[in-house]
């Protein structure tokens, strides 16, 4: 079941997770919980297509509670992270580039859960793509269980040793609470000046 999107304009959100579920079980618990709000909230996924880990709870939830995901996976990944078939929409594409590409086409904010490196990777390229003004849409940061912590340290001393400018601030939004995020991304869309939208040029 689901009702009015929250706000117009945001459609799908992008979340990038493990393929694998970590040894806490509150990041099964907080995807799980993620998927319950963007079913409830009429706000399609939009995922890497997997049917393992963090992954696959997210959209398996949102498909069991009537929710619309859109998977999106390289061929060669099909196999090893068990391409979910029961998805409204599946793009099986040639490679990652591909894959990135249309996730952040289909896509009107970004949300990144605990995750190994394709994780850290797809969610740093986006946070780099806002810093440099190719795009405006928003980018969250889910800090479950303070997992990020070592990233945001890291962040920090960049700034500190000016290879994060002024001017060049990171747009990022960081949440600990999984209820968080949707009411953030929805601060963040209806303050954006439609003048200001930003297309990303490849």
């Amino acid at each position: 079941m689901t009702s009015r999107k929250p706000v117009p304009g945001l459609d799908n959100i992008c979340v990038y997770c493990g393929s694998g579920s970590g040894h806490d079980p509150a990041y099964v618990e907080a995807a799980r919980e993620f998927g319950r709000i963007l079913a409830k909230n009429g706000v399609g996924l939009v995922y890497g297509g997997g049917n393992l880990g963090l992954m696959g709870e997210i959209a398996r939830t949102v498909l069991h509670e009537g929710g619309h995901v859109t998977g999106i996976i390289p061929s060669f990944l099909s196999e090893r992270e068990h391409m979910l078939l029961d998805v409204q929409e599946l793009h099986v594409v040639e490679d990652m580039h591909q894959r990135k590409r249309l996730m952040f086409l289909k896509s009107d904010a970004f949300v990144a859960f605990p995750g190994g490196l394709g994780t850290l990777e797809e969610f740093v390229e986006q946070l780099t793509w806002s810093q440099l003004g190719r795009h405006n849409k928003p980018i969250v940061l889910a800090n479950i269980e303070g997992f990020w912590d070592p990233l945001l340290t890291l962040f920090k001393r960049m700034q500190g040793e000016t290879f994060i400018r002024p001017g060049l601030e990171l747009r990022l939004e960081l949440v600990d609470r999984v209820t968080d995020i949707l009411p953030v991304i929805t601060r963040a869309i209806k303050s954006a000046e439609p003048e200001a939208a930003i297309t990303a040029k490849f």
